[in-house]
């Protein structure tokens, strides 16, 4: 058995023939380690909104909830035009940017082993994000992983709708053609919109992992079917459902 692992009280139907896994990255398969909420500083800098202001605590808490949405839909939500929401991207994607080239990024433990092992059971692995094209790729080239799966997408990919929206989902199934059914993919993701992407995607196996901004409630308030320790943990859940 798997340790560690809620279920849903209340679980979808999961398909034991699993074909198609996407991850997500920042707090699924790469440790944020606190870089959204460090580049979102640059971001209030910007745009004048001084640190220990009540606008400052205010937007830094929508940030925290909203962890998993594309972030030019954050940026719209705070700032309202889209100049200035264009203009907070665009200083996040460079302050994470730096941050990326700094070293300050690791693998969560066990995550480039759990795709490969996934890869090796005959699986198709998507990795996804809410960050911007610019911002994935700099992940992917600190860690080493651009050659590691065959399909990377973020919000603009699939015209700027990321989560909590299914788009992601549904084009990593299309572009892919890896699984005949929804149910045979799994989406496995460390916030609510994650989850809520997956559920609406209509996935199989929707699972929270707990190292990144949400926990077990926001998961099952969301839908999960399952939420286990960590993306490490995935192949051996897969293996007992199956």
């Amino acid at each position: 058995m798997v340790s560690n692992v809620t279920e849903s009280k209340e679980p979808t139907v999961t398909s034991p023939d699993i074909r198609l896994v996407v991850l997500d990255m920042a707090g699924t398969t790469v440790a944020d380690g606190g870089l959204v909420e460090r580049a979102f500083a640059a971001v209030a800098d910007a745009l004048g909104v001084a640190a220990g202001s009540a606008q400052h605590t205010e937007h830094l808490a929508y940030v925290r909830a909203t962890m998993g949405e594309s972030k030019i839909s954050v940026f719209r939500h705070l700032f309202g035009s889209e100049e200035r929401a264009q203009q907070a991207n665009s200083a996040f994607e460079r302050a994470y940017g730096e941050l990326v080239d700094s070293g300050l990024t690791a693998p969560v433990p066990g995550a480039r082993e759990t795709i490969e092992t996934l890869l090796a059971g005959g699986r198709t692995v998507v990795l996804t994000t809410g960050f911007a094209r610019v911002t994935q790729d700099a992940l992917l080239d600190a860690l080493g992983w651009r050659d590691l799966v065959r399909l990377t997408l973020c919000p603009a990919d699939v015209g700027g709708r990321g989560r909590p929206y299914p788009d992601l989902v549904l084009e990593a199934l299309v572009r892919t053609g890896a699984a005949d059914d929804v149910r045979q993919v799994a989406v496995v993701g460390d916030t609510s919109y994650d989850i809520l992407s997956g559920v609406r995607a209509g996935a199989g196996l929707v699972a929270g992992v707990r190292t990144g901004a949400h926990g077990d409630d926001a998961f099952l308030a969301a839908g999960a079917t399952h939420v286990v320790d960590s993306v490490a943990d995935l192949p051996a859940l897969l293996g007992e459902l199956g």
